[in-house]
C-alpha cells in the first residue's frame, strides 16, 4: 500500500505538523497547525475531503461575517428604510392604515437595505424618502429624495385647485392668500363656501 505522506501538507489553513497516534475509531490522526496559530488534530480523511480546513476559526468568522450587517444599522437612511417597510407590513404601527391597510408595499427588492442603498443612495440632507406616484408603492422607478414641502403638496389629502385661470394645489393657494392651509381646507370642503368665497375672503375660519 502506498505511503500517504502528509507532514508538510496544507489542507487551507491547515499545515500538517506531525503524526499524533489514533482516534477512537482507530483512523492515524495528525497535528496540524493553523494559520491563526493554533493547534489541532484531525484524521487523513477530513482534511482531504475538505472537512476541515482550519481549527474552527474559519467557521466562526464566516458565522460572523454573515451576522455583520453593511455598518449602516446606526445612520439616518438606514431608519427610513426600516420605517418605509414597518408602516406597510405591521399592522401595529401608527402609520399603517395609511400605507399597508391600503395597500402599498415595499417592492420585494428592496426588502434587503443593501438593494435600497444601491438604488436610492444616502440620504441627502433634509429630503426624505417620497413616491411619485402616490397610490403606488416603494420601488426605485417610484421614489426620490424629495422636501418636506414637495411631499405636502404630493398628499392625497392635498387637493389641486384651479382658480381665475390659475391651477395649483391647495397648500401653494393657502401661502399665497397668508392663510392657514388647515383653514381653506375648511372653507372648501367642511363649510362648502362657493371657491370664489373661499379663496377671497380675508377672514380666517
Amino acid at each position: 500500500m502506498k505511503k500517504i505522506i502528509m507532514i508538510g501538507k496544507e489542507f487551507g489553513r491547515l499545515i500538517v505538523i506531525k503524526r499524533m497516534g489514533r482516534d477512537k475509531n482507530n483512523y492515524p490522526l495528525w497535528q496540524c497547525k493553523c494559520a491563526c496559530g493554533n493547534y489541532v488534530l484531525q484524521t487523513v480523511n477530513h482534511l482531504t475531503t475538505g472537512n476541515s480546513k482550519s481549527c474552527g476559526c474559519l467557521r466562526k468568522e464566516l458565522q460572523i461575517k454573515r451576522q455583520t450587517t453593511h455598518g449602516k444599522t446606526k445612520t439616518l437612511t438606514y431608519r427610513i428604510w426600516q420605517d418605509m417597510k414597518d408602516r406597510c407590513s405591521n399592522s401595529k404601527h401608527q402609520s399603517f392604515k395609511n400605507y399597508g391597510g391600503r395597500g402599498i408595499l415595499v417592492c420585494k427588492r428592496w426588502l434587503k437595505f443593501d438593494n435600497f442603498l444601491k438604488d436610492m443612495g444616502e440620504k441627502p440632507e433634509g429630503l426624505s424618502i417620497d413616491r411619485i406616484k402616490n397610490n403606488r408603492g416603494y420601488y426605485k422607478n417610484n421614489c426620490h429624495w424629495a422636501t418636506r414641502n414637495y411631499q405636502s403638496r404630493n398628499k392625497r389629502s392635498n387637493r389641486i385647485i384651479t382658480f381665475n385661470g390659475k391651477t395649483q394645489c391647495l397648500s401653494d393657494w393657502a401661502r399665497e392668500l397668508s392663510l392657514p392651509t388647515v383653514t381653506l381646507w375648511s372653507r372648501i370642503y367642511s363649510y362648502k363656501f362657493p371657491l370664489k368665497k373661499a379663496l377671497t375672503s380675508k377672514k380666517y375660519g
